[in-house]
């Protein structure tokens, strides 16, 4: 997920979206490979409605891997229809559909000409790039971060801007030849085949390719016969074998997609994780890990928790107080950082002995809410520093942290990363900000995790599961009860920082909602 629009009023869920028979008409002129995170759209916003549970266990290791259904078909047999009915009617968080026009393989010049004249074979094995398929498939089913090609049907080329596709409960993979390669099948949970008579296919592919592809008759005839069809009954028919289940009719056959999805939601019932209750019980007793810096305790420092913690400071003060805490943490995070000798000639002529920053880019983190109240001090002390956020929230049904929004710069994998929250109980949410940052290929010993507090069980939780994080915080505080609040603990920090408490009975309940 990625954009500027609003994350305020979430709601828990959305209901479940009923098979009906309104078709979408197919209209595109590129390659269509995207995530589809739950959501509404609205004129002035997007609100994220579900999120994306624990896909890892407490070691920080991928657990379950996205389920893939391949669907393969003839061109134009309703393929994408028959996809995103089974996306409508899921109601799972995080859904991506990969396509497998995004792998046609880049044309030279010759087959560019022939191409323009309606002779070169797209429906051929030949024409698409099967090694970077399977890649991006398997690191898809991993959970990893991927890129996938935006091909141009006009112009017979990849564009220059890839497509960047993240979080995969349930990976939709649908295209004419998704059953023709047997690396490719064995990434397959299910195999659905969509047979459609091939009037049909014929009809709506001149409809298709004459409106969104500026195609003329003639030409798609022409390709139709000599391309088309022999290439369906060589390569495309023959792989209905393989399939687990044929769907006649594609997109109208509501029976068969309601099995399909049936058969969806018992597989992903089985892969089902806790995590945060595992954290609590876990590592007790165990010394702090070196990779934890607490910074000294000075009576500047002493007195300023005194203020934060008091539940009768007001607003004002908690917000000042923390905000110094805040700068002194980041200051002191800055010194972990690799720095490399340099000298430098003083205004007098003489030569100074310094250290600077070994060339590499520092980007932060911040975990949303409450981490964003870092940003600042990050900024004052890091010019032109990036930002990324991550929205992780507690499902109240569940207890489990979720996964609701993530926006990261480009190219955060070569850079060091300061990620920031303000307090860490359990250590789930630090735990999967982590996993988020892994997965786009961040090196863990570059992920710099810094907090105003933390409990010993979330120190424990980050370091077993990530040895090479460091882990930099003000303090830490040895007991969380039995709701995962920090004992003595801050209350909720967003709420008292954003003005937003909740009423005294209600408060210390609350604070399990920052992890």
């Amino acid at each position: 997920g990625s954009g500027d629009d609003s994350l305020d009023g979430l709601p828990k869920h959305v209901p479940r979206c009923p098979l009906t028979p309104s078709l979408s008409p197919r209209k595109r002129t590129t390659s269509q490979s995207k995530t589809e995170p739950p959501l509404l759209r609205t004129d002035k916003r997007t609100i994220y409605t579900a999120g994306r549970p624990p896909w890892y266990n407490v070691t920080g290791t991928t657990f379950k891997e996205a389920f893939v259904i391949g669907l393969c078909g003839g061109s134009a047999s309703g393929k994408t229809t028959v996809a995103n009915k089974i996306i409508e009617a899921l109601d799972v968080p995080w859904v991506v559909l990969l396509s497998m026009d995004s792998f046609y393989k880049v044309l030279n010049k010759e087959d560019q000409e022939l191409a323009a004249k309606n002779e070169y074979n797209f429906d051929h094995p030949d024409a698409f790039d099967f090694e970077l398929l399977v890649t991006v498939l398997r690191k898809l089913k991993k959970g990893k971060s991927i890129k996938v090609p935006v091909y141009d049907f006009t112009s017979h080329c990849r564009r220059k801007e890839w497509k960047t596709v993240y979080g995969a409960n349930v990976v939709i993979f649908e295209g004419i030849l998704a059953f023709a390669n047997k690396e490719l099948l064995k990434l397959l949970d299910m195999k659905v085949f969509v047979d459609t008579d091939s009037d049909i296919r014929l009809i709506r592919r001149l409809k298709r390719d004459i409106s969104q592809r500026g195609r003329n008759i003639g030409g798609i005839i022409k390709q139709y016969n000599k391309f088309v069809k022999p290439a369906f009954e060589q390569y495309i028919e023959p792989t209905v074998q393989v399939a687990d289940i044929v769907v006649p009719r594609g997109g109208e056959n509501f029976v068969a997609l309601d099995l399909i999805v049936q058969h969806v939601h018992s597989q992903l019932e089985k892969r089902e994780i806790t995590v945060r209750s595992a954290l609590a019980s876990a590592h007790q007793g165990q010394p702090l890990p070196k990779t934890l810096s607490v910074m000294e305790s000075t009576p500047q420092v002493r007195g300023m928790h005194t203020i934060i913690r008091n539940k009768e400071t007001n607003r004002d003060e908690f917000i000042f107080y923390s905000k110094r805490l805040m700068r002194l943490l980041i200051e002191h995070a800055l010194s972990f950082l690799p720095l490399k000798p340099v000298s430098v000639e003083t205004p007098q002529g003489g030569t100074y002995e310094g250290k600077r920053l070994s060339g590499q880019r520092i980007t932060g983190v911040s975990i949303l809410r409450a981490g964003e109240t870092m940003e600042q001090a990050l900024m004052a002390v890091c010019k032109d520093i990036r930002l990324g956020k991550i929205l992780i929230q507690t499902n109240h049904d569940t207890g489990e942290p979720e996964l609701h929004y993530l926006r990261l710069p480009k190219d955060i994998s070569e850079d060091y990363v300061i990620l920031m929250d303000s307090t860490v109980s359990t250590g789930a949410a630090a735990l999967m900000a982590v996993r988020v940052l892994l997965d786009h290929d961040v090196a863990e010993d570059k992920i710099f995790l810094l907090s105003l507090l933390m409990a010993e069980m979330g120190v424990h939780s980050v370091a077993y599961a990530f040895p090479k994080v460091r882990i930099i915080t003000t303090a830490v505080d040895k007991e969380v009860n039995d709701q995962f609040h920090i004992i003595p603990g801050i209350g909720n920090f967003g709420d008292r920082y954003f003005g937003t408490d909740a009423p005294s009975d209600l408060c210390e309940s609350d604070e399990g909602m920052d992890f």
